[in-house]
């Protein structure tokens, strides 16, 4: 007599499942866009119902918006920690500029291009889209003041200078779409050489070993 055994389902709480959803559509999203982002998408990665994506997610839209802001928080926290662990800021800042250059930056280079294309027509994409950009200015701007005051830099603006060196890494990162392995040193380095110029450091002050992409995943 042959006997089967009936998979056990594990009964998660609403919060865990939430974030399982989120973390599948964060995973989807980076590795093939937030237009495949999509509730059934989402549930055949799960091996769930549609309708179990939908009681969290009753709007795409907004699945969508949430797979965006889970993989640019992390990459922002993976980038400029909260927390810097003792860290100076111009040791903080060579890390960042350390690890946004490369392939492992340009998963998230092709993420944000993606949602800045898509936000043209999608509302809740676009305030999260907005909120993000609030919140990499605000970080990066922070690290910038704590250097102004413990004298490591100098800068008239953080502000300002916040703004010139997002701009410079937002243009280096729309080409991810493209091949960049020829890119020239100098044109690499165009966004360590403003935040250089502009906070009065030496040429080299920010340069730092580059990053293991194996070891810090996105």
């Amino acid at each position: 007599m042959s006997s089967s055994v009936q998979r056990k389902r594990v009964r998660k709480s609403p919060d865990e499942r939430r974030a399982e959803i989120v973390e599948a559509a964060t995973a989807v999203a980076l590795a093939e866009g937030l237009e495949c982002v999509t509730l059934r998408r989402i549930a055949e990665e799960l091996d769930v119902r549609p309708g179990l994506i939908s009681h969290y997610f009753p709007s795409v839209e907004d699945l969508v918006a949430e797979a965006f802001g889970s993989a640019a928080t992390a990459e922002l926290d993976r980038l400029l920690p909260e927390d810097p662990a003792g860290a100076t800021p111009t040791r903080q800042l060579a890390a960042f500029f350390g690890h946004t250059s490369g392939p492992a930056y340009d998963a998230i280079s092709r993420l944000w291009i993606n949602a800045r294309h898509l936000s043209r027509y999608r509302e809740v994409l676009r305030d999260r889209v907005a909120e993000q950009e609030g919140a990499w200015r605000g970080r990066l701007e922070r690290v910038i003041r704590r250097g102004v005051e413990r004298e490591e830099f100098r800068t008239a603006d953080p502000y300002v200078t916040t703004i010139q060196i997002l701009v410079v890494l937002d243009g280096l990162g729309a080409h991810a779409n493209t091949e960049t392995h020829d890119r020239p040193a100098a044109v690499t380095r165009m966004a360590v050489a403003t935040a250089e110029r502009e906070l009065g450091l030496p040429g080299g002050a920010l340069d730092g070993p580059a990053p293991d992409s194996a070891a810090v995943p996105l």
